[in-house]
This record gives structure tokens, C-alpha cells and sequence, in this order.
């Protein structure tokens, strides 16, 4: 594709983001219009360079998916931390709040920076603006062709370096003219907003869409406003159309120039009635007296002398869901408490700054149609919903927007779509809460999650499952049932599974159940909504054959076919729940955090859940107490066909089937049906033999059956339901004593008895990466000192709530942490000079109390552990010998304390580099 100069865009992609901004740095300097796209952490590599391309004043443009910047912890998701870390570098900021303000905004930047020689940063929210899909109006590249001022694009390829016309930059400077130079950039600067000001109203004309530095919105005499940016603007500009249909004076103020802030135009917008404003950051700046937004408005009020009492507020971290709820809740505080430096849309119970929410409201067009799919991860319910809004908002004139939301892990985890279509512009920039309609695309999650709360009265819902009406009588849960009662909904199934099937598509459902939305939600006619099905059908898979595109023909077919309208009786609305059951056998993490997050009802955690994990540690293994069960088909062992090599368990990504070996007695103490086979080779003696299936934390990948090499499978895949009775069987085996590993556990099959120490993770069903780390755990686990990038494992290995790596009995296991993706081999490093340093000084107080002790057998053990102490494999046991030692010991003393508090570098530690996309190495020393 071409630009407005003809030419094809040169794309170049670099080791790092501090790469990416360097190389842009030299680009703009060689006189080539650059841009760059980046959020989070990147922005932070970025951070050097963007004081350099500022200060030279170079034309560049980078756009932000404004990101979470990492603290304690790291989340994908968005707010301003990262934009507002940037605010000092000398980069304009403009902010856009929807998809259809990056277009059009994103143009202003480029426009703007040329004719100013400042350099843009356009930003807007990550994933709820980023991966939002909206149907939008696209800017015609002759149009913008003709806003561009060439003039100052001839003087900045004329200023560019050029050996036909030579210059110098970035001189050594000293402190008789630094202050001099830095102020004569002001010009410039006091020079953007009317630069912007005048491509906007350019944009405006061209578009018909409404840009200013500073849009109002609301009642002209409002008294009571807030102040904001980014996505949240939408949903307040619902909500304070709602407010002044109950005759509220609200106003809404929206900044789209955050840097340079103009104190002139902001005042102009402001309206004079105001008496009372809530500034909202989506950041939070940790010991500040105000969030940035707040602090630049209390400044500008003041040189304006305008009276005004400002509150300010935090919203929305890390993708928060921000609800129209949430936005009354803001007004109310100003109508009410007054409360300032809040925080809107959690609940802190620990420094007590949040503010009450009310009941969700609908502030939207009341002729949208809200849709909601619940899916599981890799399951194409995500994709089936993409189709779904290209079709509609392709081949009609109605609105559309999509929403994803996503858990943190790979595949297997939930997955919640959120559609609206309507014949205005959409500006619902939040979760579907009151929906018009619900699928449920797993059976499994009925039981799990809150979904049919969420469906207006009159709405329809639909279940793919697999259950007859009696079944289905059984498995639905009473709340379910009444709810549905209560709402006066429509119920249907079908079971999109067994279509799938018949038609020869495995487990892809994604075309039956999109047949079944278009039928039961009248978005668009059916008979329409089929025909656009399939000629996107014969658009995807034509170059597969006809029997592809035939198959997934059939599947619309099934899909209109299949469903199966259930009657929902008045009386369940009489129904009684099911008692709650409690857990108080889990550890506390696990009861209140893992359990909550895990019924997607984290957000109604306190902050003083976190209040001891504010730096960011979590406990180890708590991955075990999922038992997410969404697999429909599990490995079954067949005894009778099993070699015992073991391959099954090495080969298995979840550590989900193992190898147990049991003495005679605790084969009497065995479950009914628990079948052994005799352990044959040497050191196995007397010793029974059984390869164990966790039903529920299998997903169900065929990896170990595809593993078998036993001449008959001894591994075959089974349903579910027929696999359940081993649950108690994996329980058992798990209680089995430890045994000394009868083989070399540097062997396959050897290194199977070793109990590995990660296990259940968030990988994908079949995932090639974590067999290897497990391997790693087993070998040398208990020595583990891991520095991990960020990229898939993290994902699967780090994910709140539900950590995989574990410990084995005596409390060792992998120490893991994580910096970037970028800088794992130097953190690696620091980690490593880090213990070696430790354990020297150990070593020097180890001779010094070995001078002093009369404890002759404190002595043996110093001086053994002295002589291994390079040895990585003995150093467990003489480290044990030590610590055994020094507790016995009666003796005290500076050198005896010493050793007794860095007894945990001990042990030679293993140090792993492990990356982000699979790789490992032991860096060792």
C-alpha cells in the first residue's frame, strides 16, 4: 500500500522498543518522516530517546495503546501510567477515546507535528479502545494529501544530515548556556495549540465530526462537571445525558490536547456556571499530592482565578471495567460527601478512599441490542463473534461494536464477548452487564459463573450442551432456573458439539452456534444472515476445496436446525438455591482470592485481599486447587498394553498423568479398582507400578497417547464422565510416601519418578514449551533459581490466581521472578553475580566458624560442606547436614548467627534463563 508520496512504507522491526525509538530517532535525523507504535513497558525503553527526538524538534509520531506499566506485578491491560511516565520528555500528547477518534486524530498528529517540528504522541486506551472493533468512517488519503503544510516538510528534509550540506547536533553543553538552550524551544511549543486547534477544525469540516482541544458535552448552565480522557469519555457522555434527563445540570469536559496543556483554551471551554469539578486520572502516581490530569487543572484554575472547587479521583486501572454506575457514583460525590483523591470502582477497606457504586443503570440507546458469549479459550467463539460484527456492520447500516474479554491464560480459559448493534453511534465504552442476549458456549460453566444475571427481562439465552431435557432438569442449577423464571426469558439449546461431529469438524462449533445468534437475536434477517454466512464461509476455506467449504455450510445448516427451545415453568421462580458450600481446608489465598477470581468475581475483591502481596509475591502452587475439568475427552490407561517407559508422563504439558511406585502395603490400602502392574529392573524390587490420569486437569490434548509406543496404545482418549472415578484414584496416589528414585534420574524414564514442580498450568492444550520447564523442575527443581522473560511464559506460568510451580515436601522448589522481555539476559546476569556474591561470603564465615567451634560434629559438617562446594548435586545434603548441625548445636555466637542466617545459600543454586517464547539455560556461574 501505498502513501500520500508514493512510496511503499518501510518497516522495520528492531531487537527491543529502546531499539525501535533509537533507529526512529536516526531516521527523523536523516530527514525521513518516522513513526512508531508501542504501550507499557516499551514506552519505558523508548523514554531516552524521546528526550532526544523532542529536543532536536524532529516531526515524529508515535502511537500509544496506552498500557499498565509493570509495578509488583505486570498486567497487559490499559490505563495512563505509561503515557503519563512520558509527559515530561517534551512530546505533544493527544488522546483519542474511540476507534473512530484514532483515524481521524492519529492524522492530526502527523499533520500537526510536521507544520511544528514537535513531535507527537498519540495515545488511546489499550484493549478497550485497541482491540475494541467498531465500524467507522475511513479518512480518504487525498484529503489528507492536501492538509499537509509542505513548505515546513521541505525545511525538516532540508535541516535533515547530509553530507552535501553538513551540520552538527547533540554538542556537549555546559552550565553557562544549558538553561538558555532548553528555553528557546517555548515557540515552539506555545505554538501547537493553535496548530492543532486549526487541523482539527480542518478534521471537523472534512468529517462532520466535532474535534476541539476541549469538547463539552452536557447541560450549557452545569454546575457540577467532570473532566477526563480517553475511553471513559463515552460512557460519560451517557451518563450525563441521562443525568440531565432527570434534570440534573451535569457536564462532561473531554481532553484530547493533554500536552501542551492550554490553559487558554481549556478555560474557554469550561462553562462559567461551574462551581463544583472531579478531575479522573487513570493512573495512579504513588506519594503525589494529585494525579497529573488533577494537578494540571488545579493549576490552570488558579492562574485563570477561577473559583472552583476541584476534586479528583482514580479510575479504571489496568482496564477496570469503568460503568455508567461508576460515573453517577462521581457526580453523586460532588452532590453529596465530597470526597477527595478517591478511587471509583473497587472497594478499599484499607486506606478507605472509594466511593459507593449504586446499582448499573442503562444510559444507552434504549433501541441497541446487547449481546453477551461466554466461550472457553482456542474454542472460535471469539472469531465466530468477529464474523458476526463484519457481516452485520459490512452489509447494513447499523452501528457495531465488539469487545473481547480474556483471562490471562493461554487456551482453556474463559472467554466473554461483548456485541452491541444499533442504528446510532455507539459510545458504550464498558462491559455488556443488562444484555439482550446470553450464549453460554461451554455446559461446564453453568454451575461455575454468574451468567444468566446479566439477561434483561424478555431476553434470550442460549446453552450449547449436550444434555436431554432430563438431563438437563438435573444439571441446571436452581439459581439458574429461577432467574430465568424471574426474567421472563426465552431458553434454548443445542448441542453444538455432536453437529460438529457428524459433519466432520471435530470440535470447531464456531459456524453452528454463529447460526444459532442469527436466529434467535433478529439482528439481521435469517434468511440474509445465512447467505452473508456463507459467502464469508466460501471466502475462507476456498482455497481448501468444496469439501471444507461444504462441511462448514453444513454447519450453518446445523445451526439453524439444532435448536431446541426449552419452556421455562413459572414455578421455578420459586425455586430455593443450592447451599453454598464451604471451603476450610484450602489455604486462605485460595479461599478468598483463587476462588473469587476464579468465579469471575474479582473485581469485588477488597484491597485488603492484596494487602500482603502489595510487593508482588504469591504463594506457590495453587494451580492444584483449579480443577477446571473443561476437557470432553481425557486420557484413560489401559494397563494391560503398558510397557512402563514412562513416555506419557515426560511427554505430558500439565503433568496431569504420572508414574507412581508403591510398596506392597500401600497397595493393600488402595481404592477399589486401583490396578498395579509389577515394577520390573534393578532397585525396584518389591515395588508396584501404576500410570495415574488427573480426569480434571487434563485438557484433553492426546499428547501422551500420541507418545505411547507400546505395540497395543496403552494411553486411549475416553469422555469425561466415563474417566471420573479416577479423580479418587489420583487423590490416593498422591498421598503415596516419597521413594528414593530407583533409577538415574538423568534418564527418560528415570526422571519421571522425580516429582515435578510445575504442574496444571495455563498453557495450551498440548503446549510444546512445558514439558521442558517440568523436565527442568524435576532434575533440579529443588536447586531453582529461575529469571524468566516476559512472553508465553509468563502467560502459563506467572497468571493470577493460579500459580503452577510447586514444592516438593521439604519446602524447596523453583524461586522464579521476572523483569522484561528485552532485558532477561542482564537480569539473568545480576541474578547470578547476586548469589555467587551471597555464597563467597558464606564460604568466608563458614572458615571462620570452622576455626572457632569445638562442636566436633558442626565441625565434620562445615568442613564437608567447605569441600563440596562447588558440588551441585551433594550440596543438597550437606546443606542438610549443616542446617542439622547448627540446630543441635549448643554453641553461640557472632559466627555461629552468621551462618545460620544465610543457611539458605547453602545449596548451590541452579540458575536458569529462561525465555519468553521456550528457550532455557543453565548460566550456572
Amino acid at each position: 500500500m501505498k502513501n500520500i508520496f508514493g512510496q511503499s512504507v518501510r518497516l522495520m522491526e528492531m531487537q527491543s522498543e529502546a531499539g525501535a525509538c533509537g533507529a526512529m530517532h536516526g531516521s527523523l535525523e536523516a530527514g525521513a518522516l518516522t513513526t512508531s507504535y508501542t504501550a507499557s513497558q516499551g514506552l519505558m525503553l523508548m523514554v531516552p530517546p524521546l528526550y532526544r527526538i523532542s529536543g532536536q524538534l524532529l516531526p515524529g509520531v508515535i502511537h500509544v495503546a496506552a498500557r499498565t506499566v509493570g509495578t509488583s506485578a505486570f498486567s497487559i491491560f490499559g490505563d495512563h501510567s505509561d503515557v503519563m511516565a512520558c509527559r515530561q520528555t517534551g512530546f505533544a500528547q493527544l488522546a483519542s477515546s474511540c476507534v473512530q477518534e484514532c483515524m481521524d486524530l492519529a492524522a492530526v498528529a502527523h499533520l500537526s507535528a510536521i507544520k511544528s517540528r514537535v513531535p507527537f504522541m498519540h495515545f488511546f486506551d489499550g484493549f478497550r479502545t485497541s482491540h475494541e472493533i467498531q465500524k467507522i468512517d475511513v479518512l480518504d488519503y487525498g484529503d489528507l494529501a492536501k492538509m499537509v503544510d509542505r513548505e515546513a516538510l521541505d525545511r525538516f528534509r532540508a535541516n535533515a544530515l547530509n553530507s552535501e550540506h553538513p551540520l552538527m547536533r547533540s554538542t556537549v553543553i555546559n552550565p553557562d548556556t544549558a538553561f538558555q538552550l532548553r528555553e528557546a524551544v517555548n515557540p515552539y511549543y506555545d505554538a501547537v495549540p493553535g496548530i492543532v486547534e486549526d487541523y482539527m477544525a480542518r478534521m471537523s469540516a472534512l468529517t462532520g465530526r466535532d474535534y476541539k482541544l476541549f469538547n463539552y458535552y452536557g447541560d450549557p448552565e452545569a454546575e457540577q462537571i467532570v473532566i477526563a480522557m480517553g475511553s471513559v469519555s463515552g460512557c460519560l457522555q451517557e451518563v450525563v445525558r441521562y443525568l440531565n434527563a432527570q434534570g440534573r445540570k451535569a457536564g462532561f469536559l473531554q481532553v484530547r490536547l493533554y500536552r501542551p496543556f492550554s490553559a487558554a483554551h481549556f478555560l474557554a471551554a469550561l462553562p462559567e456556571s461551574c462551581r463544583r469539578l472531579t478531575v479522573l486520572d487513570r493512573t495512579k502516581e504513588p506519594g503525589a499530592s494529585g494525579e497529573p490530569l488533577y494537578k494540571d487543572v488545579c493549576s490552570v484554575l488558579q492562574q485563570g482565578n477561577r473559583r472552583v472547587q476541584v476534586l479528583g479521583g482514580r479510575y479504571g486501572l489496568s482496564s477496570k471495567d469503568t460503568t455508567p454506575a461508576q460515573m453517577i457514583a462521581v457526580y453523586d460525590n460532588m452532590a453529596g460527601e465530597q470526597k477527595d483523591h478517591f478511587t471509583v470502582g473497587i472497594t478499599d477497606d484499607v486506606t478507605h478512599h472509594s466511593l459507593p457504586v449504586g446499582e448499573n443503570v442503562v444510559t444507552a440507546d434504549s433501541r441497541t441490542i446487547s449481546c453477551k458469549f461466554w466461550g472457553l479459550g482456542s474454542d472460535g467463539t471469539v472469531g465466530a463473534n468477529k464474523n458476526s460484527i463484519k457481516i452485520i456492520g459490512d452489509n447494513t447500516d447499523q452501528y457495531v461494536q465488539a469487545y473481547f474479554e480474556y483471562d490471562t491464560k493461554k487456551s482453556g480459559g474463559v472467554t466473554k464477548s461483548h456485541l452491541r448493534f444499533g442504528h446510532t453511534p455507539i459510545l458504550s465504552t464498558y462491559y455488556v452487564t443488562m444484555a439482550d442476549f446470553i450464549a453460554c458456549h461451554n455446559q461446564s460453566y453453568i454451575a461455575k459463573y454468574d451468567i444468566v444475571n446479566e439477561l434483561k427481562e424478555g431476553g434470550i439465552f442460549l446453552l450449547n450442551c449436550n444434555w436431554s431435557d432430563a438431563d438437563l432438569e438435573a444439571h441446571l442449577p436452581n439459581k439458574v432456573k429461577r432467574l430465568l423464571a424471574e426474567r421472563k426469558a426465552k431458553f434454548y439449546t443445542i448441542d453444538a458439539g455432536a453437529a460438529a461431529q457428524a459433519i466432520g469438524l471435530g470440535n470447531r462449533t464456531n459456524s453452528v452456534l454463529q447460526a444459532a445468534f442469527f436466529k434467535l437475536s433478529g439482528v439481521l434477517p435469517v434468511d440474509q444472515a445465512v447467505d452473508y454466512m456463507k459467502a464469508a464461509i466460501q471466502k475462507t476455506y476456498g482455497r481448501k476445496g468444496d469439501k471444507v467449504v461444504q462441511m462448514n455450510c453444513a454447519a450453518v445448516d446445523a445451526g439453524l436446525a439444532g435448536l431446541h427451545e426449552i419452556p421455562v415453568p413459572a414455578a421455578w421462580a420459586a425455586l430455593a438455591g443450592e447451599p453454598e458450600e464451604k471451603d476450610t481446608t484450602s489455604p486462605w489465598y485460595v479461599r478468598t482470592v483463587m476462588r473469587a477470581v476464579n468465579a469471575q468475581k474479582g473485581d469485588q475483591l477488597p484491597v485488603s485481599a492484596f494487602r500482603d502481596a502489595a510487593d508482588g509475591s504469591v504463594p506457590m502452587s495453587t494451580s492444584k486447587y483449579e480443577k477446571r475439568g473443561f476437557a470432553s475427552h481425557v486420557a484413560c490407561w489401559l494397563p494391560e498394553n503398558c510397557i512402563g517407559c514412562n513416555l506419557c508422563s515426560l511427554m505430558c504439558p500439565h503433568a496431569a498423568i504420572r508414574p507412581f511406585l508403591l510398596n506392597e502395603e500401600e497397595v493393600q490400602k488402595a481404592p477399589a479398582g486401583y490396578v498395579t502392574k509389577e515394577a520390573r529392573g534393578k532397585g525396584f524390587e518389591g515395588l508396584r507400578f501404576r500410570i495415574q490420569v488427573d480426569p480434571l486437569d487434563c485438557t484433553g490434548c492426546g499428547t501422551c497417547a500420541a507418545a505411547c509406543i507400546a505395540k497395543e496404545k496403552a494411553i486411549v482418549m475416553e469422555p469425561i464422565e466415563s474417566q471420573m472415578p479416577e479423580q479418587p484414584n489420583w487423590d490416593y496416589s498422591l498421598s503415596l510416601s516419597p521413594k528414593e528414585n530407583p533409577m538415574n534420574k538423568f534418564t527418560v524414564k528415570g526422571s519421571q519418578y522425580e516429582q515435578p514442580l510445575l504442574e496444571f498450568s495455563g498453557a495450551c492444550a498440548g503446549c510444546g514449551e512445558t514439558p521442558y520447564m517440568k523436565l527442568l523442575t524435576q532434575l533440579f527443581g529443588e536447586r531453582m533459581v529461575v529469571a524468566n522473560a516476559t512472553g508465553c511464559t509468563q502467560a502459563w506460568g506467572f497468571s493470577v490466581p493460579s500459580y503452577p510451580y510447586t514444592t516438593k515436601p521439604n519446602g524447596r522448589g523453583p524461586a522464579l521472578s521476572n523483569s522484561l522481555f528485552e532485558n532477561n539476559a542482564e537480569y539473568s546476569l545480576g541474578m547470578v553475580l547476586s548469589v555467587r556474591q551471597q555464597r563467597l561470603r558464606l564460604q568466608r564465615e563458614v572458615r571462620e566458624l570452622l576455626e572457632e567451634t569445638k562442636d566436633e560434629s558442626l565441625k565434620a559438617a562445615l568442613s564437608a560442606w567447605l569441600e563440596g562446594f562447588e558440588d551441585k548435586e551433594r550440596t543438597i545434603a550437606l546443606s542438610d547436614a549443616v542446617m542439622d548441625a547448627l540446630q543441635r548445636t549448643a554453641e553461640t555466637g557472632e559466627r555461629v548467627e552468621a551462618v545460620r542466617k544465610a543457611q539458605d545459600q547453602l545449596v548451590k543454586k541452579s540458575m536458569w534463563m529462561y525465555g519468553g517464547d521456550g528457550w532455557a539455560y543453565d548460566i550456572g556461574y
